[in-house]
């Protein structure tokens, strides 16, 4: 019987991956490859949910969990182990075909990786010219998308509705954005595609309980992650792709674009105004991205997976070789390619290169992934100083040397870049750690490479928390936007109140101050919130005033021997100079001018009939 070949093809939010899944389940053995590390965990955790923790495999670069009678693996695309037989196969967003570093890794899936019995390609309606022509045996299927996908227009931070996701193009851009939203609105989630999924589940998990009400990304949030995103807003429609900045294509704005709205549940997109920046969508982009209609895919990155190792200039010829189909355009120079052409020219490497054994030793060390982003040149002088030990004595990297390594970036201390850049090395580290034939003593390097990664990545997650969470802000502001009894108000005795769980300050009299270890850039936002939730308080404490007895409103000698009202022992009003000395006007405290305009005649009214009084009785 012949293996079944389907291509499922559709926008976001069709169930092509949660129809991928079943059909994996129902297999007696089964492999997906994903383009994220936080996808392939994401999907593993599914899987495991339902076959059970004995029975499913992870394998990423840096991660691997292989049960003995694992049946049913999760890979990233660069991981699956494309030498086992199984009975289902499955590659997902295989569009990534054209993307420029990786696009030849997902050609090479989608034109030879098969299942026994049945293989899926999922990916956008885009790719359906290059399923006819590469794999013409392909069944096509066609998915619609469960909901409408709608243009909002452009919008300011401060309009950008809740539940949204900012999306920008560089940590830095992030990083600003969610610092602007802690002051507006409590607080943002980060998720990136440099974040360990320990750190990037912990994100998501505070947007999810709605801690806070906005997660700001990088383009890592259009490849399939689960998000319960209602609106997607585009801080900008440009991104440096590693070679030069340019605009986003229309298929990648409305593969992030997608990400809003679940299941059938609508939703929108929109333009982040006020940022400096003058883009804008035309008409006609606009139409293409509601009906998500892109531009066909003409063409696939390719790289022959046959690589010769007899020689350099074998090795070279054989990465430099053309494709023999129309479709396929060679990959440009890639990072792996880079730094093997760095290597070889520097001293005393290519000396280490005496039989084919060695020339893909070191073609596999070329191939670490360059987590730290230091480019070509930089991991070049990385792998040559691994290769010493790679290619001397028994072959292996000496368990002290990634002991040292390993204690070396041990450190949860520093701000949030410092931490990104250990958590980029402890990848590194991680992934070299998971090469049994590099390292002496691979299992225990492993744990020590996890358990780092794991310190980081809660440091990370609390680095990040502590800058852009305003634990109080946020939930002030949550609960308000459910209404204004949606939380706890207690004051006790001494004026000190608390709402929900949080300490936000103290009461005395009408005027209401933060609690003292509160940023002072939100200050006013506390305040503002806080006396929302003390509204009522206050109209209570209005009235009081009301019914006071006259005897209980006194006249005190303020600064500089101005005339005050007290009540309580606290400050309510000024006398100031009127039409005569004998008639003075009664300036009510600011903080009783910041209430509404109920409290503010209340107050004025019993003042106004104590100074008569006290007129008459003098």
């Amino acid at each position: 019987e012949t293996s079944r070949l389907v291509a499922v093809l559709g926008p976001t939010n069709t169930g092509k991956t949660h129809l991928a899944i079943e059909r994996l389940c129902a297999h007696s053995s089964g492999m997906m490859g994903f383009p994220l590390r936080l996808l392939a965990r994401e999907v593993y955790d599914r899987v495991v949910a339902m076959k059970g923790v004995n029975r499913v495999a992870l394998i990423t670069g840096e991660e691997k969990i292989m049960p003995p009678d694992a049946q049913w693996f999760l890979c990233t695309a660069e991981s699956m182990p494309t030498e086992r037989d199984f009975a289902f196969v499955a590659l997902d967003e295989a569009q990534l075909a054209q993307d420029r570093e990786r696009g030849h890794i997902f050609t090479n899936h989608l034109l030879h990786t098969r299942g026994r019995e049945e293989t899926m390609i999922l990916g956008s309606e885009a790719l359906r010219p290059m399923i006819r022509r590469l794999l013409p045996e392909a069944e096509i299927i066609t998915r619609p998308r469960f909901s409408q996908l709608t243009f909002a227009g452009s919008a300011k931070l401060s309009q950008i509705p809740r539940r949204s996701a900012i999306v920008a193009f560089s940590a830095e851009d992030v990083y600003a954005i969610a610092e602007m939203l802690r002051r507006k609105s409590g607080g943002a989630a980060i998720v990136m595609g440099s974040l360990s999924p320990q750190t990037r589940n912990a994100q998501v998990a505070m947007y999810q309980a709605g801690e806070v009400d906005y997660l700001v990304a990088t383009d890592a949030i259009g490849m399939g992650l689960n998000l319960d995103i209602h609106h997607v807003a585009f801080a900008s429609l440009n991104k440096f792709d590693g070679v030069r900045r340019r605009r986003l294509t229309m298929a990648e704005i409305g593969q992030i674009a997608g990400r809003a709205g679940r299941h059938h549940r609508d939703g929108s997109f929109l333009l982040l105004g006020g940022m400096g920046s003058a883009e804008t969508l035309s008409p006609p982009e606009i139409e293409a991205l509601e009906n998500h209609n892109f531009r066909p895919l003409e063409w696939l990155y390719w790289r022959s997976s046959d690589l010769e190792f007899s020689s350099l200039d074998a090795l070279f010829r054989s990465l430099e070789q053309k494709p023999r189909w129309p479709e396929l355009a060679l990959i440009p120079e890639s990072v792996d390619e880079a730094v093997m052409r760095r290597l070889v020219e520097l001293p005393g490497i290519a000396a280490t290169l005496t039989t084919p054994d060695s020339i893909a030793r070191l073609w596999e060390a070329a191939s670490i992934p360059d987590f730290r982003k230091v480019g070509p040149e930089h991991q070049s002088r990385f792998v040559a100083g691994l290769w010493q030990e790679l290619s001397a004595g028994n072959g292996t990297i000496s368990r002290g040397r990634i002991a040292r390594e390993i204690a070396q970036l041990d450190n949860v201390q520093g701000d949030i870049p410092t931490l990104a850049a250990r958590v980029a090395a402890a990848r590194t580290w991680s992934y070299i750690a998971h090469k049994p034939h590099w390292t002496d003593g691979a299992e225990d390097m492993i744990g020590r490479a996890k358990a780092l990664e794991q310190r980081l990545s809660d440091a990370m997650h609390r680095r990040l928390t502590e800058r852009f969470v305003d634990q109080r802000t946020s939930l002030l502001l949550r609960g308000l936007s459910s209404g204004a009894d949606a939380l706890p108000v207690r004051i006790d005795a001494g004026g000190s109140v608390e709402v929900g769980n949080q300490r936000l300050g103290d009461v005395r009299g009408f005027q209401f101050s933060v609690i003292s270890d509160s940023p002072k850039q939100d200050r006013k936002i506390m305040v503002q919130a806080a006396m929302r939730y003390l509204g009522g308080y206050m109209v209570q404490l209005a009235d009081q005033l009301a019914q006071a007895a006259d005897a209980d409103i006194q006249l005190v000698r303020g600064p500089e021997g101005r005339p005050e009202i007290h009540w309580q022992g606290n400050l309510v009003a000024a006398l100031i100079k009127g039409n005569s000395w004998l008639q003075p006007t009664i300036r009510l405290d600011s903080a009783i001018k910041e209430l509404s305009a109920e409290i503010q005649n209340i107050v004025e009214q019993r003042l106004t009939t104590w100074s008569n009084s006290a007129r008459t009785r003098h």
